[in-house]
C-alpha cells in the first residue's frame, strides 16, 4: 500500500491537517464571538478526524477508522447542541 506517491502525500497531508487544526485553534481562542468559537471548533473536529483517516491509511490499521467515526459522531452532537444554545439559550426542551 505505500507506494511512491503515498510515501510523502500521507505525511504531508497530515502536516497540513496539524496545521489547519492549530489555525482553528488560534480562532477559537482569539474569536470575538461565540459563533466564531463554535465554527472553530467544528473546524477542529472536522480535521481531527480527517487526520484519523490518514493515519488509517498511513499505519493500515482499522483502529484509526474507529475513532474517526467516534469523533465524527461526537461532533456532530456538540455542534449541534452548542448551534442549538445559541439560538434559544437552553439545549434541553
Amino acid at each position: 500500500m505505500n507506494g511512491p506517491l503515498l510515501s510523502w502525500t500521507l505525511p504531508l497531508a497530515m502536516l497540513l491537517l496539524t496545521l489547519a487544526m492549530l489555525l482553528c485553534l488560534a480562532r477559537a481562542l482569539r474569536g470575538p464571538a461565540a459563533q466564531d468559537r463554535v465554527l472553530a471548533l467544528d473546524g477542529i473536529y472536522l480535521n481531527g478526524m480527517l487526520l484519523m483517516l490518514v493515519l488509517a491509511l498511513h499505519h493500515g490499521s482499522t483502529l484509526y477508522l474507529e475513532a474517526a467515526l467516534t469523533i465524527a459522531l461526537l461532533g456532530f452532537v456538540g455542534t449541534t447542541a452548542l448551534a442549538k444554545f445559541l439560538l434559544r439559550g437552553e439545549i434541553i426542551e
